[in-house]
């Protein structure tokens, strides 16, 4: 069943659909007056709902609410360093939605190709939200996550406070380690947050990563394989989703 996002809260009375949620649906799916749908409200709860009229506007009646809870347990914020083609961002952002994180932060680092010029960000950044949106809907999530842009890594770790913070590297995956990522999984409870800092292509600096232990973030390795920039997320999310939703009745 198709899904929107309409940022009013629960009514009574019939909700009047915006001009492009009523024209995807109307024009593009043929809805007609007592389809259902299902809609996501300022809430952030999920409703089903049908429609009562399609002219001269769109409007759907809530029916009830819906029990399914599709959001993961800990909130996750992934923190990407810039990769070298707009592809990338777009991929990243598009399957991280899916897979449940809740915020996207790309940031130019040391080693990334790619900059992004100041005129351009906001509309880069507008880019991939409209990308994030579409995702959310399409993987019937409760929330939409928010896209962001930062300059550099010191000011996207301080937009970025949590109850963990890591960051994959690839050091760390050559060494051997194998228990940090995992005992944080094991040590973190549902409601908590979870930041995690990726390289761009070419991977983090020395220096980052030091920048970064200083300020608490604990480095972590993905498996012994090195790991593409648009894959490390998505890997991580993948073993967030395991460890807090699946390997234990206690999430």
């Amino acid at each position: 069943m198709q899904r929107y996002f309409l940022n009013v809260g629960p009514s009574t009375s019939p909700l009047t659909l915006p001009s492009d949620v009523a024209h995807h649906l109307t024009t593009v799916l043929r809805a007609q007056v007592g389809t259902e749908i299902e809609v996501v409200l300022n809430n952030h709860l999920a409703y089903r709902a049908r429609v009562r009229t399609t002219a001269p506007t769109t409007t759907v009646d809530l029916l009830a609410p819906l029990d399914r809870q599709s959001e993961l347990p800990v909130r996750v914020t992934l923190l990407c360093g810039l990769p070298k083609t707009k592809e990338k961002p777009e991929l990243i952002v598009q399957k991280a939605t899916e897979l449940g994180a809740r915020r996207i932060i790309f940031f130019e680092a040391q080693r990334s190709v790619s900059h992004w010029a100041s005129n351009k960000q906001a509309r880069k950044v507008s880019r991939l939200q409209k990308i994030a949106d579409a995702a959310a809907e399409q993987s019937h999530r409760n929330y939409q996550p928010q896209v962001a842009y930062y300059p550099s890594l010191t000011t996207a770790l301080a937009a970025s406070p949590a109850d963990f913070r890591l960051v994959a590297w690839e050091e760390s995956a050559k060494h051997g380690e194998v228990s940090a990522l995992a005992q944080t999984l094991t040590a973190i409870e549902p409601g908590q947050s979870l930041a995690a800092v990726f390289g761009p292509e070419g991977g983090l600096t020395e220096q980052e990563v030091a920048q970064m232990e200083e300020a608490g973030v604990t480095a972590v390795g993905l498996g012994p394989r090195i790991l593409r920039t648009e894959t490390a997320p998505l890997y991580f999310l993948s073993a967030v989703s395991y460890a807090c939703e699946l390997a234990t009745t206690e999430h």
